[in-house]
């Protein structure tokens, strides 16, 4: 894929052209980003976002743990912000304002650090501040929103704005956003707690690990879980546990995992989704919504 030519040699960070998406997602698999950039901070990222053409398909990625890149690749600019925005601060009140590409994980473990209750959650995300505020992610009973005070915005000219949180509608697994902005950071609120310990977040993760493949490649729960039920449960029952679509295959260990255990295409990730999604419906009458983003062109 040839990458159109836009004047960009005032950048400072990682400017790389054809580059392959499968080396940027959690699932290990898909084609090549046209262009692909990776900021060295928040004021590069306003220079780069003000030098591009205003019709330039833009895809921002953290660690690519809600994303499935179809083979054919994108046509386009990926934004790449773990390692780029990873500022983290908090203050005497309990607030933290943390930057998109800063991990969950990480997140959880400063609050914990700082004495801070009620972050803990954070921990069983598998991605980056950015992408838990654009999908309203949680884990543990806990969901980002519910913490959220602020965000900052940056939109495609580069204009970055700061957003009161009831400015934006939130549901489960949903945020709806100002068009065409994208989340650069955000600041929490949790609460002081003098006797807050790491046991809490081990134990967490300690549970996450015994009741998921998170040492496999994945995106993580691929279905958001219906009313009522759980994702989960339902492609069990349907006895869809080890259905396999070439190198991809349903986790033995978590129905509601996908796994790449041998080199599986994203053609077969997602022909494998969209059987269990048939499957599901066909045998229960429950239209299983995925939390996965697919994005680009088939191969």
């Amino acid at each position: 894929m040839a990458a159109r030519k836009t004047n960009l040699s005032a950048v400072r960070g990682v400017l790389r052209e054809n580059e392959p998406m499968a080396q940027h997602t959690s699932w290990r698999a898909g084609g090549h980003a046209e262009r692909w950039f990776k900021p060295a901070d928040r004021d590069d990222l306003v220079a780069f976002l003000a030098a591009l053409p205003p019709d330039e398909p833009l895809y921002w990625v953290g660690l690519g743990s809600n994303l499935l890149v179809r083979d054919g690749g994108l046509a386009g600019t990926v934004i790449a912000t773990h390692g780029a925005l990873s500022n983290i601060e908090h203050d005497d009140r309990g607030r933290v304002r943390a930057e998109a590409g800063i991990a969950c994980a990480r997140l959880a473990r400063q609050c914990v650090n700082w004495q801070l209750a009620g972050g803990d959650f954070f921990a069983g995300i598998p991605g980056t501040v950015g992408g838990a505020l654009a999908m309203n992610a949680g884990a543990f009973g806990g969901e980002t929103w519910e913490r959220v005070e602020a965000v900052e915005t940056i939109d495609r000219s580069g204009t970055i704005r700061e957003r009161q949180a009831d400015e934006f509608k939130v549901g489960y697994r949903s945020v709806r956003t100002p068009a065409e902005e994208w989340f650069i950071a955000g600041r929490f609120r949790f609460s002081p707690d003098p006797g807050m310990s790491r046991e809490r977040v081990k134990t967490l993760l300690a549970r996450r690990n015994a009741t998921q493949p998170v040492a496999a490649a994945s995106c993580g729960s691929v279905f958001r879980n219906p009313p009522g039920d759980h994702s989960a449960r339902l492609i069990e029952a349907a006895g869809l546990k080890g259905r396999r679509v070439g190198g991809a295959v349903v986790s033995e260990k978590h129905a509601n995992f996908i796994l790449n255990d041998q080199g599986a295409s994203a053609a077969d990730i997602e022909t494998l989704l969209l059987a269990v999604q048939a499957e599901v419906k066909s045998q229960f009458g429950v239209e299983l919504m995925p939390e996965v983003r697919i994005v680009g062109e088939r191969a």
